[in-house]
């Protein structure tokens, strides 16, 4: 998804007073700087990754270009383990499969844990029913198999009403995740759904559906909040709507999850690309928050710059404090 025009105001907003005091010549012309950085991967972390790119180029000027591709965590990982591009946006871990794909193919992926993001469930804006649903009643609509077909299959006095179901296809690593939470097992999941690795397919449909049901990432609803209804999940210890605090907090369970950036350790020796993720770990924060995602603590990105090597500033790393995650489902 394009960046909202008012969130980009926000970014750049961001960026200038960081930069306040700093040096002339932002714009990258005393750098040396060049080249072209593909990314491709999950259309969660889409929205962090190209407000950090496009503040990058503009810090750098014209000598370097970055792309950023939406082909889902899944379909990312298989570009990045065949060497196509140097970084890979994923919202869940790289599965071991996809690692020793990697590593045959001589590429050796490092993980940078980068925000937090709530898998929300949303409904069509005019749904005066539906407020919450418990774990078990999204299991019994999802799992494999499911016949459910009306809300009034879900729960007693809901209506005789058609459920339309939207979620992410099969290469996306919301898929995987909310599968394994939900249903127990990782892609065990009904297939009778519109499906789509592009959240703004999604988001279209459940606003034209007046019996729809459909999870995406949180950053994706709060772009469109004024024409989506976004849904509590109770996982037994009441309703959890998700929030920057319920989900940082890990009381919107169990869809609260950590996102990522994976980076090729060969491709950090190109000056571009390792200057590139390092402007990440160092804005990534904030820029996360500006586009709707929850950012980590300074100590968890001042970690990350760490694992890259190198001198690096900023506070030492501190165990993050623990989160209740709940149960899987």
């Amino acid at each position: 998804m394009r960046i909202h025009e008012m969130q980009l105001a926000t970014v750049a907003t961001i960026l200038l007073l960081s930069a306040c005091g700093g040096d002339a010549g932002s714009n990258g012309s005393e750098d040396g700087l060049t080249g072209s950085i593909e990314i491709d991967g999950s259309s969660t972390v889409y929205p962090i990754t190209e407000a950090v790119a496009e503040e990058f180029m503009l810090e750098h000027g014209s000598g370097v270009r970055v792309t950023v591709g939406v082909s889902g965590t899944g379909g990312g990982f298989k570009r990045f383990c065949a060497g196509e591009t140097a970084i890979s946006n994923a919202s869940r871990p790289i599965k071991d499969s996809e690692r020793e794909q990697c590593v045959a193919a001589g590429i050796d992926p490092i993980e940078l844990e980068i925000a937090y993001d709530g898998i929300s469930l949303v409904a069509h804006p005019d749904n005066a029913f539906l407020e919450c649903l418990t774990t078990p009643e999204l299991r019994a609509i999802w799992q494999p198999g499911s016949t459910v077909r009306s809300w009034s299959e879900v729960r007693a006095g809901f209506p005789d009403q058609e459920i339309k179901l939207y979620g992410p296809g099969t290469d996306s690593g919301t898929f995987d995740y909310f599968t394994e939470a939900i249903n127990g097992e990782e892609d065990a999941s009904r297939s009778d759904y519109t499906a789509s690795e592009d959240d703004n397919v999604l988001v279209q449909g459940v606003q034209g559906d007046p019996g729809a049901l459909g999870y995406m990432g949180y950053a994706y609803y709060q772009e469109n909040r004024e024409t989506l209804k976004l849904l509590g999940v109770d996982n037994g210890a009441g309703c959890v709507q998700p929030s920057p605090e319920t989900i940082r907090g890990g009381q919107y369970a169990p869809l609260s999850r950590p996102v990522f950036v994976y980076v090729a350790r060969t491709a950090l020796q190109r000056p571009e690309v390792r200057a590139f993720v390092e402007f990440y770990l160092e804005h990534g924060g904030e820029l996360a928050e500006a586009v709707g995602y929850i950012p980590l603590d300074a100590a968890a990105y001042a970690a990350a710059r760490r694992s890259l090597g190198g001198p690096v500033d900023g506070p030492p790393a501190t165990p993050a404090p623990a989160r209740d995650t709940g149960g899987a489902g």
